[in-house]
């Protein structure tokens, strides 16, 4: 039986100003591929925030278990045109996942050099660690994020929209890596999107908010359920989802 490692409560989740999403109650389990769907506005930013610590809840609970503490959750944010600009080595960005690692250290130890260059051959850009970050493409740059995040967290992966801006090609290479890494490696997996069609392909399990729950539960059970039929016949016409 898998071990949970987050369990959310009755959750509101919001700002001073007001709530953004209510209602949440869900249970994420170690080997877990959870897709978080949602429109714009819908809250899912508001969560991701909660999930890594950032924002405390308005009411209810979000429950870290032992097996996984708020420090061991990597993280892909989407990329803004700074970041894809950032004039560093591959090899000193993959590095810098170990910082939280060497506590005072000003440097990186043997074992977390050894654990930068395993998460390149991973990620299959060990021969990009000395170009510039900036000269590479979409697709290899968020494989170098990605394993900049892996050296941060082994346990539990959080990626906000991580094919945004990519090309269809470098955007299945990423979903397949991802899916490789849920499988193979057994991390856990909480991938926001606005792709149905990964959601369905990849996801174990589905969280579909829109200002509350509307959904939490199996794939399959998704796929059956009044809001999924309705998400899925939207997302098959090429419109936007409801």
């Amino acid at each position: 039986m898998s071990t949970m490692q987050i369990t959310c409560k009755n959750a509101a989740l919001g700002y001073e100003t007001g709530v953004v999403v209510k209602d949440l109650n869900f249970i994420i389990s170690e080997g877990d591929y959870l897709c978080i769907l949602g429109e714009n506005g819908s809250g899912k930013s508001t969560l991701i925030k909660a999930l890594l610590g950032l924002k405390p809840q308005l009411s209810g609970e979000i429950i870290f278990s032992e097996a996984i503490g708020k420090n061991e959750i990597g993280y892909l944010p989407q990329q803004t045109i700074v970041q894809r600009d950032f004039p560093a080595s591959v090899q000193e960005i993959v590095q810098s996942g170990c910082m939280n690692r060497c506590g005072l250290r000003p440097f990186y130890n043997k074992q977390e050099k050894q654990l930068a260059s395993d998460m390149m051959k991973k990620l299959e850009i060990t021969h990009l660690a000395r170009r510039c970050y900036r000269e590479l493409s979409g697709g290899q740059q968020q494989r170098v994020l990605l394993a900049r995040a892996l050296c941060a967290a082994r346990k539990m992966l959080l990626l906000d929209e991580p094919v945004t801006g990519l090309d269809p090609k470098a955007a299945n290479e990423m979903y397949e890596l991802i899916a490789r890494l849920n499988r193979e490696d057994k991390i856990t997996i909480i991938m926001v999107s606005h792709d149905m069609n990964a959601a369905v392909k990849y996801a174990s399990h589905i969280l579909h908010i829109g200002g509350r729950q509307l959904f939490f539960g199996e794939k399959e059970a998704y796929l059956q359920s009044k809001v999924g039929k309705a998400f899925l016949e939207v997302s098959d016409m090429g419109g936007d989802e409801p």
